[in-house]
């Protein structure tokens, strides 16, 4: 078996590997406001639960170069935005938003994406995604790099739910329905495949 160290690597090289083997990534589709007013929308895969109770989520935001992502800059400006859950339908629309844009362009009308208002935050969320959550900021980290911090953490509390009546039952979200895709490396998705149940020891 390899023993790699990880301070031999160059960055691309630690990227691939992480990326390689932290598999599959569920994404989260953010959509933020800029101070001008203008809807940006991107995709991560550095996504993640951080709790239940309250309900928290986490978005890694990399760094290019020590530049902060227009993402990372708004949700700090504004302290709210909006996850969505990328699925089989939308995925090609998400997808296009990972274009490098203007910040005085919309990702979202790049995409076609249909806007939609959100209950509790200024921030609109799009149609098409069968699940999304609207957050605020909790709490934001600068981390990792060397001469300059090398992404944003951002820890984003849930306070309103939107999930598409169809998937939802009995207090479950059907997950054949949700359909959600995942990244693997590179340009790779994965779609939900075979499942299994092992129940945990008591």
């Amino acid at each position: 078996m390899l023993a790699i160290d990880p301070n031999t690597n160059t960055e691309r090289e630690n990227y691939k590997f992480l990326t390689g083997s932290i598999i599959p990534r569920p994404i989260a589709f953010v959509t933020t406001l800029s101070e001008a007013g203008v809807l940006n929308g991107a995709p991560f895969s550095y996504f993640n639960i951080v709790s239940s109770n309250p309900p928290l989520i986490s978005l890694s935001i990399q760094r290019s170069e020590g530049r902060q992502k227009d993402t990372a800059k708004n949700i700090l400006g504004k302290k709210e935005f909006v996850v969505h859950i990328v699925d089989e339908q939308n995925v090609e629309k998400v997808n296009q938003t990972a274009a490098s844009l203007p910040p005085n362009e919309s990702e979202i009308d790049l995409a076609g994406f249909t806007r939609v208002k959100s209950s509790k935050i200024t921030v609109p969320g799009v149609q098409q995604a069968k699940i999304r959550m609207e957050c605020q900021l909790e709490q934001a980290l600068e981390l990792g790099g060397h001469d300059a911090p090398g992404c944003d953490l951002i820890i984003g509390k849930v306070i309103h739910f939107h999930i598409e009546d169809e998937i939802y039952q009995n207090g479950r979200i059907d997950p054949l329905g949700l359909a959600a895709v995942s990244r693997l490396a590179g340009a790779h998705y994965v779609k939900l495949g075979s499942t299994f149940e092992i129940e945990r020891p008591k």
